[in-house]
C-alpha cells in the first residue's frame, strides 16, 4: 500500500496508458466491443470471450486500481458492484449489518432476496452503527456518510472490531470517490462504488466497481462477475475511463463549491436544518476532519414542508431536479419521494462545476423566493 497524495494520483492516472504505448499506438483508450477472440489451440490464458474478457474493461480497472491503490472489479451499475460484494462473502444462515438509512436498493435487494436464500439482515442507523457491537454479524456493510441523510460512523474503529470478531467489512464509498475518502486504508475489507456519480461526472452512463486487496475476495469477486453475466458494456467502460481523467479536477472544485453553498444556505430564514460535514456546526464534522479528505459536494437541506421543497428545486436556474449525483450539473431532489425515512422537506443538492458565484447567488435567490 502506498500513501500517495491525490495530485501524485491524479498525474499517474493521466499518464498511465501513456507510459506503456509503442510507438504509432492511440494516445486516447481504444474502444474494444467484439464478444469473439482469435483463439486457435487451447485458451492459455488468452481473451476469449466477451462475458469473461474485454481490453477495455482491463484499461478501466487498471485506471481504477490507481486510484484505490487495490485490484478493482468492474461492474455495469453501482448496485452490480453492492450485489455482486454481498453475494460474493454471503451465506445461508449468515447474518448481514446494514444501514437503516443508507441507499435504499441495498435494503431492498436485503430484504426481498439475501433474507429469502437464508440471510438474517440486521438494520442499524449510521449515528449508532456500532452500538450493540459485532459478534456473530458475518458481513457488516457501511454508508459513510449515509445517503441521503449525510450521517457519519467511525469506519477505522468499525472495521477494527468486525476483524477481530471474524467478519468482513464493505464500505459504499459512492458519494466520497478514493480522492475524498479511503476506506481500504481506514481497515475496510471490500469498497464498492457506484462510478455512474462523479467519477464518470456527466450523467450519460452506468457503472461501478469493487476494490479489495484480499486475493480470495477478489477471485469470489470476479467468479460472480463471470457466472452472473453482470458485466459492463465496454462502451460504458471507455466513458467511465475517460470520465477519471478529469476526476480530480472535477471532484476538487465540487467540494470547494459545495462548502461555500453550505455555508451561505445555513443561516437562511428558510433553511429548518442543514446537513455538510464540512461545516464546523455538523454533528459529525469531527469525525469527517478524521477521516475524509474532502468533505464532498453533497448537502442535504431540510425546508418547510414538501411544496416548499418542490417550489425551491423548480425555480432555482441551476439545479436540475433529477434523482442520481455527482454530475457536472448540479441537482437536485426531494428524497422522501423514493420513501427514505427523511422529512417531507428534505431536499439532496448535488453540486456541480459550474462558476461558484453564479451558483451561490442563483440558489440564494431561489431560497429568497420561498
Amino acid at each position: 500500500m502506498t500513501d500517495h497524495p491525490p495530485s501524485k494520483r491524479a498525474a499517474d492516472l493521466l499518464h498511465l496508458r501513456g507510459q506503456g504505448l509503442s510507438k504509432g499506438e492511440p494516445v486516447a483508450l481504444p474502444l474494444v466491443s467484439s464478444s469473439m477472440f482469435h483463439l486457435p489451440g487451447d485458451p492459455d490464458g488468452a481473451a476469449s470471450y466477451g462475458r469473461v474478457d474485454n481490453p477495455t474493461w482491463e484499461a478501466l480497472e487498471h485506471a481504477l486500481s490507481v486510484l484505490e491503490d487495490a485490484p478493482c472489479v468492474a461492474f455495469p451499475s453501482g448496485m452490480a458492484a453492492i450485489s455482486a460484494a454481498l453475494f460474493a462473502t454471503l451465506k445461508t444462515r449468515q447474518t448481514l449489518l446494514i444501514p437503516s438509512d443508507g441507499y435504499y436498493v441495498t435494503r431492498s435487494l436485503s430484504e426481498r432476496f439475501l433474507s429469502q436464500l437464508g440471510v438474517t439482515v440486521i438494520q442499524r442507523p449510521t449515528c449508532d452503527f456500532a452500538t450493540g457491537g459485532f459478534n456473530g454479524i458475518d458481513v457488516v456493510f457501511i454508508e459513510s456518510p449515509s445517503n441521503p441523510g449525510l450521517d457519519l460512523c467511525d469506519i477505522a474503529a468499525i472495521t477494527a472490531e468486525v476483524r477481530a470478531m471474524g467478519g468482513v467489512t464493505v464500505v459504499d464509498n459512492t458519494t466520497m470517490t478514493p480522492f475524498g475518502q479511503r476506506p481500504l486504508d481506514l481497515g475496510a475489507d471490500m469498497v464498492v462504488a457506484s462510478d455512474t456519480k462523479a467519477p464518470g461526472g456527466h450523467s450519460d452512463m452506468l457503472m461501478g466497481h469493487v476494490a479489495t486487496r484480499d486475493e480470495a475476495l477478489r477471485a469470489a469477486v470476479l467468479d460472480w462477475r463471470k457466472m452472473s453475466g453482470s458485466i459492463p458494456a465496454p462502451h460504458a467502460a471507455w466513458l467511465l475511463h475517460r470520465g477519471l481523467e478529469t476526476l480530480e479536477v472535477r471532484f476538487e472544485r465540487m467540494c470547494q463549491t459545495a462548502l461555500a453553498v453550505a455555508q451561505d444556505m445555513s443561516s437562511h430564514k428558510a433553511v429548518r436544518a442543514l446537513r455538510f460535514p464540512g461545516l464546523a456546526s455538523d454533528p459529525s464534522h469531527d469525525l469527517a476532519r478524521r477521516q475524509m479528505r474532502r468533505f464532498g459536494f453533497l448537502i442535504g437541506v431540510t425546508l418547510a414542508d414538501k411544496a416548499t421543497a418542490e417550489r425551491f428545486i423548480a425555480q432555482c436556474a441551476y439545479l436540475r431536479p433529477a434523482t442520481s449525483f455527482g454530475g457536472v450539473h448540479s441537482s437536485a431532489e426531494r428524497r422522501a419521494r423514493w420513501g427514505d425515512d427523511v422529512a417531507e422537506g428534505f431536499v439532496r443538492i448535488s453540486v456541480g462545476c459550474e462558476p461558484q458565484e453564479p451558483l451561490r447567488a442563483e440558489i440564494m435567490t431561489a431560497l429568497d423566493r420561498l
